[in-house]
């Protein structure tokens, strides 16, 4: 069984499920059940559609050659349209209602920030596909994560601008969730790049403009530099009203926007702009001695092929946790879910789309900041720019 189900449709989807009872519980004894509740739609949709049509490609493509250790997988997904509450719902769902082994999902902090009081006391096993660092620090027994933090991609950037002299920067990030995480860690890291943040300005996600919070930054005394922390269509408006106002200092932005949407979205007030991103949006451009390059070529060229549009580093994550998650329950030799966990917080040298992963009982996600290139922006693509 593999399905998308929506807010609306999520009433009826429990009613059928409830109806498949003893059957339904003898199924799921032959299959290998996974969960994902994602935002396929809504402000954060060009995350979640790829990873959505991510799990479906590689979940029909394993079913095709055998399943697992001889089990079809079954994949449900829920689409939660990047609203927290629904995310919990859905989490609950999946686990009371569809009986999943593992959960592979929350496309954003937020929803998966919401999730996690859910799974932590349900005892199951979940990869989150979001970049907040409060995902996994503190470690939560349960919780693990595939992209590199917020944390991460801050000290990337302030390295990078370290080496081109900047020290004083103005900063501009949504008000909530990955936003105000990332905003909030870099103010923490910046002391350690030498950098000090001049200027702060924040705005919501359906801010249909931000040249007044750019205008005060603009104004700021000694600014060199600015950093927008945000994802979906908000750091667009950012670029393109930075454009708009003849701002002169160059622009960074987290890898939240490492998507061609983004490019789109932004026009060419997105030349030059610089961020950090996994090694699969420049692929082919990584050295031919770069453990990643075979992978991330391979998935590329795979997705691509399927979808006819470019790959994005959201697609990837949810590659990874698929990825981890099976081989766990591979090295498990079961669905148990605590045996699957400890395996997955065994994942030792795992070469995926995002990095090198190795985990452990004190870190619950395995990437360090070298699994991170800087790129800028150049005619409307990608230039790994380290």
């Amino acid at each position: 069984m593999r399905c998308l189900i929506s807010w609306g449709a999520a009433v009826a989807a429990v009613v059928g499920f409830t109806a498949m009872g003893i059957a339904g519980a003898a199924q799921a004894a032959d299959s290998v059940k996974i969960g994902a509740f994602l935002s396929v739609t809504g402000p954060a949709s060009f995350l979640g559609e790829p990873e959505k049509k991510t799990l479906e490609m590689y979940v029909d493509r394993l079913n095709k050659d055998g399943g697992i250790q001889g089990k079809k997988i079954e994949l449900v997904v829920y689409d939660d349209a990047g609203a927290p509450d629904k995310a919990a719902t859905f989490a609950k769902r999946l686990i009371q209602n569809d009986s999943v082994d593992l959960i592979v999902g929350g496309t954003t902090t937020g929803t998966s920030m919401a999730a996690i009081k859910v799974v932590e006391p349900a005892a199951i096993p979940f990869i989150s596909l979001a970049g907040g660092i409060d995902i996994v620090e503190p470690v939560k027994k349960w919780v693990f994560k595939t992209p590199h933090t917020d944390r991460m991609a801050a000290e990337k950037v302030f390295a990078d601008m370290k080496k081109r002299g900047i020290v004083k920067v103005a900063m501009i990030s949504e008000d909530a969730g990955f936003g105000k995480s990332g905003h909030d860690q870099a103010l923490k890291v910046a002391p350690a790049y030498g950098i000090e943040i001049v200027a702060d300005e924040v705005y919501s996600p359906k801010d249909p403009d931000v040249t007044a919070q750019l205008t005060k930054l603009k104004n700021a005394a000694g600014v060199q530099a600015m950093f927008n922390f945000g994802f979906g269509q908000g750091p667009a408006i950012v670029t393109k009203n930075y454009k708009q106002l003849g701002i002169n200092v160059p622009l960074w932005q987290s890898h939240g926007v490492a998507s061609k949407e983004y490019i789109r979205l932004a026009g060419d007030a997105a030349e030059g702009v610089r961020l950090p991103a996994a090694g699969l949006v420049v692929a082919e451009q990584l050295a031919a001695t770069d453990p990643q390059k075979p992978v991330v070529t391979a998935f590329k060229k795979d997705y691509e092929a399927a979808f006819k549009t470019e790959v994005s580093t959201f697609a990837g994550h949810a590659y990874d946790g698929l990825q981890m998650a099976l081989a766990a329950i591979r090295r498990a030799g079961s669905t148990d879910k605590a045996k699957v966990r400890d395996e997955l917080e065994k994942t030792s040298g795992y070469v995926g789309t995002g990095g090198l992963v190795s985990m452990s009982a004190t870190d619950h996600m395995g990437l360090n900041p070298s699994a991170f290139h800087m790129v800028e922006i150049k005619k409307g693509d990608w230039l790994l720019s380290d």
